[in-house]
């Protein structure tokens, strides 16, 4: 089995960090370059309030990149990709499978992942459609729509190491966004538990 290589947030969020080679190097030199996904049809407007805070004053330098353009190659101009909120099977349809190689190709060349919701779907081995990036697939699938609302969550011991955080439990707001357990899929690497749900959501 490979090792555990990538990170788990909050069951909803997947952040599979670059390589930190990579990152130091671009924390003393040049912001972080960071690619989010969106399409036309995507369903969401997540980007935009991404775009307020990667920001060269915070330490990024964000663009707002098309499926085509990930087709064409255009992710090794980038440092990180975020998939936002939408709907995972849509990203999945737009990037088509030469897209979803292409990202898949990214993250193994030590390019960094951030599924938000639905690219945290995505991200997973669950789905005919899914990336496969880590082991991991939807827990009680069935019932997805579990409703919007603000929960707390608990962040681990790694969470609070990894995010430098000394507080230990945020409300935030969840709108469907998948809950997540270990796959079958030895030949994926694991994930670490960043945060855990502290309560739910169960309106269906």
């Amino acid at each position: 089995m490979h090792s555990v290589s990538n990170f788990l947030l909050l069951a909803a969020c997947i952040f599979i960090p670059a390589s930190l080679q990579s990152v130091v190097m671009a924390e003393e030199t040049m912001p972080v370059r960071v690619a989010i996904l969106d399409f036309p049809a995507s369903g969401s407007q997540g980007y935009r309030n991404l775009q307020r805070f990667l920001i060269p004053k915070n330490g990024f330098e964000s663009t707002v990149i098309s499926p085509e353009a990930i087709r064409k190659g255009d992710l090794k101009n980038f440092d990180v990709v975020i998939m936002p909120g939408g709907s995972g099977s849509g990203q999945a349809k737009a990037l088509k499978p030469e897209g979803r190689a292409a990202v898949r190709t990214f993250v193994k060349n030590g390019g960094g992942y951030v599924g938000i919701c639905a690219g945290a779907y995505l991200a997973s081995s669950h789905y005919e459609w899914s990336l496969d990036l880590i082991n991991a697939r939807v827990w009680d699938r069935s019932h997805w729509n579990r409703g919007k609302s603000n929960v707390t969550i608990q962040l681990t011991p790694v969470g609070s190491e990894v995010l430098s955080n000394t507080n230990s439990k945020y409300n935030i707001y969840y709108s469907n966004g998948p809950l997540l357990v270990p796959d079958n899929q030895p030949d994926l690497p694991g994930y670490e538990v960043l945060a855990t749900f502290e309560s739910e959501v169960a309106n269906n």
